[in-house]
């Protein structure tokens, strides 16, 4: 049984079911299945080569539903593109995984360049192919019988590596089927849910798609981003269920006129890519009522290590976790010897089991690194309490999470170093009430020279975007050394988070 299979089995129990409603309509199970076995027939008859890749860089539509199911059901590994990019880093990863397929909406397109590839417009009425177009010439098709291994590749998503050698994350079939199972068991989707796409389908949105569809669910799409438009997809599209950062729930709160009657349906609220402070989780129950769940997991284990359902967070003791270990998987802590610790201790948090990645696409030392005798190493410090749930104490690695999206630093020291001002830099984040965690740098100057921190800002937006830039830029005369010479970046880190309060 490959992913896919789960929806052909929908359609199959739930014809006449909703699948998707979006702004351009209504999209009956049925009707989709039809689309979908004619857009992979055509991919496969575009390119008939097993496990090659298709990219698609657009923003959230039924095309784009579209599009991603066809690339499953063509045997085909999905690339997902972000289309709130750059053109740069888009051209970094297709010149990565080379895709034979590139499928956009009008701002992926332009993003795309001239990156080598077969464009397929999501849009009608476009020169060249186009969804619509190319799923009309195989109307009709059958659908398509994947024979591939379980450990063959579903997807690549790529994590941090912006300006070096990006690190695309290889997740197989079976960690695939791994989240959809997790997904249902966690949540009880049912074919009454209602989930709303708030969050990109290139990020976390992605894992919820075929969880929702295999339970006989619709998929809610937006008329446009925004606090207001999920809003109005809950007062009055019949919102049941939704996975959004923390950023984004306190914009619905802050609406104005917000109250949980915006809401009437709403029975499953779940956070990730950031945590969510104590005083935050109470404000936010008291708003929505016992609905907040959350999920801890990586790009290298997609989205569902452990989970937090509404039921856990009834006992204010757990709000500091991220729940306990989901099926088919096991968590662990683990110290720097290698050796397995007991419960209580803090250590590195290790996994193993079906939803983990086969590794990093074209990197294998990189993989060697993080898989060691079949445990992932997830770079986070953490201690497993007696009851079993996982308390995530700080990063082993260097990564801030901001409004649900990973950044790198070193992405962003690379790109401030390019300016001729400045001579040296670290970038860290710093607890933030609307972002989960800010960007901010600290900069020493050449000698003799001058940058101020509206330029150096609009530098790294130009290059990287607006996720990755900095909301603040601290100057040093010195940058605080270790006796070798090295950044201290904890102290400073400190000196910047001490600033505030003066």
């Amino acid at each position: 049984m490959h992913p896919i299979d789960f929806f052909w089995r929908a359609a199959d129990r739930w014809p006449e079911r909703i699948a998707i409603d979006a702004p351009e309509g209504l999209l009956r199970y049925d009707t989709l299945a039809a689309h979908v076995s004619a857009l992979a027939a055509a991919f496969i008859a575009l390119d008939p080569t097993p496990q090659s890749r298709v990219g698609i860089c657009a923003a959230n539509s039924t095309a784009h539903i579209v599009a991603l199911l066809a690339v499953l059901a063509s045997g085909k590994v999905w690339v997902p593109l972000n289309v709130k990019s750059t053109a740069p880093e888009i051209r970094r990863l297709v010149d990565a995984t080379e895709p034979t397929l590139l499928v956009a909406d009008a701002d992926g397109m332009a993003l795309l360049g001239e990156a080598p590839g077969t464009r397929i417009h999501c849009e009608t009425g476009q020169d060249g192919l186009d969804i619509a177009s190319l799923a009309a010439q195989h109307a009709g098709a059958p659908r398509p019988v994947i024979d591939l291994p379980l450990e063959a590749t579903q997807a690549i998503k790529f994590t941090g590596g912006t300006t070096g050698a990006p690190k695309g994350v290889m997740q197989p079939y079976r960690a695939w089927l791994a989240n959809i199972a997790n997904q249902v068991q966690a949540w009880g989707f049912d074919e009454h849910e209602r989930y709303v796409l708030a969050a990109p389908i290139t990020h976390g949105t992605s894992t919820y798609l075929l969880p929702i569809l295999a339970q006989g669910g619709c998929h809610v799409v937006l008329a446009s981003g925004g606090a207001e438009a999920v809003r109005q997809a809950f007062r009055t599209r019949g919102g049941t269920a939704c996975f959004m950062p923390p950023t984004l729930i306190y914009m619905l709160m802050a609406l104005p006129g917000a109250s949980r009657a915006d809401f009437p349906r709403l029975r499953r609220l779940i956070y990730g890519g950031a945590a969510m402070p104590p005083e935050k989780i109470r404000a936010v129950r008291a708003f929505f009522g016992p609905v907040l769940g959350t999920t801890y997991g990586q790009t290298e284990a997609p989205q569902i290590l452990t989970v937090m359902r509404p039921e856990d967070f009834e006992e204010e003791a757990n709000w500091a976790s991220v729940g306990r270990t989901t099926w088919f998987s096991d968590v662990a802590i683990m110290a720097p010897t290698g050796e397995l610790l007991p419960r209580g201790e803090v250590g590195e948090v290790v996994a193993r089991g079906d939803l983990l990645m086969s590794g990093y696409w074209r990197l294998p030392e990189k993989t060697a690194e993080t898989l060691v005798d079949g445990w992932l190493h997830t770079g986070d410090r953490g201690l497993i309490d007696a009851r079993g749930f996982l308390y995530l104490k700080d990063r082993l690695k260097d990564l801030v999470i901001t409004g649900g999206f990973n950044v790198y630093p070193v992405d962003v020291e690379n790109a401030l170093g390019q300016h001729p001002a400045v001579h040296e830099c670290a970038v860290f984040g710093v607890p933030d009430d609307k972002w989960g965690e800010a960007v901010q740098a600290a900069v020493q100057l050449r000698p003799g020279q001058h940058a101020a921190e509206a330029e150096l800002i609009a530098f790294v937006r130009e290059r990287l975007g607006p996720v990755h830039t900095p909301k603040r830029i601290h100057f040093h005369a010195s940058l605080p050394r270790s006796p070798v010479g090295k950044v201290l970046k904890a102290a400073v880190r400190e000196l910047a988070l001490a600033s505030y309060s003066h």
